[in-house]
C-alpha cells in the first residue's frame, strides 16, 4: 500500500470513527438528561439544544414505514462503504471529495445505530421523565424500531409578517442532530465544488 493510499484509508477510517463517536456522545447525554421537548438556550434565541425524537427520516419527515426506513438505511450504508472503498483504492479522487463521502457514510451510520437499537436500550422519554438505560429488551420499542435523537434548533430569525406566504413564519424551523449535520454539509459541499467528481459516476 503506498503512502497516499495509506495516508487515505487511515484519514478515511477516523473521520468515520470520530464523527459516529460524537455523533452517539451527543444523543446519549441528551437522552439521558433532558425531557421531550425540553430547551436549553445557548446563544438567545437564535440557537437551543432542544430534545425532540424523529420516528422517520432527517429533519423529522416521515414518508415511508419505518421498517422500510432502516432497512433503507443499512443498505444505503452497505453501499457507501464499498463506494468509499473504491473511491480510496482509485487514488483518483480528491481527498476533499473523499472526506465528504465518509462524513455522509458516518452520518448515516449514526442515525442507525438510534434506529436499531435505541428502542431495545433506553426507556420512553415523556414530557415528565427523563430517559434511562434499561436491560436489552426491555426498552420503548422493538429492534430496528427506535427513534432518532435530534437535538440543534437554529431558528436564527422570522421573517417579517409582510412577506407573502412566509410571513411570520421561522426562517428554519427544522430540529437535527449531529450525524444530520454531517450529511447535510458533505452534500452541500460535493454539489459546490465537486460537482464533476459526482456527475463522473453518473456516466
Amino acid at each position: 500500500m503506498g503512502k497516499s493510499l495509506k495516508f487515505r484509508a487511515i484519514l478515511v477510517t477516523l473521520i468515520v470513527v470520530a464523527a459516529v463517536l460524537i455523533d452517539q456522545i451527543i444523543k446519549v447525554a441528551v437522552k439521558l438528561s433532558m425531557y421531550m421537548h425540553e430547551s436549553i438556550p445557548v446563544f438567545g434565541d437564535w440557537f437551543s439544544i432542544t430534545f425532540t425524537e424523529n420516528p422517520g427520516m432527517a429533519f423529522g419527515m416521515e414518508l415511508f414505514d419505518k421498517l422500510f426506513l432502516t432497512t433503507f438505511r443499512i443498505f444505503a450504508v452497505i453501499f457507501l462503504i464499498y463506494y468509499l472503498y473504491r473511491i480510496v483504492r482509485s487514488n483518483k479522487f480528491p481527498v476533499g471529495y473523499v472526506v465528504c463521502i465518509a462524513l455522509v457514510l458516518a452520518g448515516a451510520a449514526g442515525n442507525i445505530i438510534d434506529c436499531v437499537f435505541y428502542g431495545e436500550i433506553f426507556s420512553e422519554s415523556t414530557y415528565y421523565n427523563v430517559s434511562s438505560l434499561t436491560s436489552w429488551g426491555e426498552g420503548y420499542g422493538e429492534l430496528f424500531y427506535g427513534k432518532v435523537v435530534d437535538m440543534f434548533y437554529f431558528p436564527l430569525f422570522v421573517w417579517p409578517d409582510w412577506l407573502p406566504l412566509i410571513g411570520g413564519e421561522i426562517f428554519f424551523s427544522p430540529i437535527f442532530n449531529f450525524a444530520d449535520a454531517c450529511v447535510s454539509c458533505s452534500v452541500i459541499t460535493l454539489m459546490l465544488f465537486y460537482s464533476k467528481y459526482v456527475s463522473m459516476q453518473f456516466r
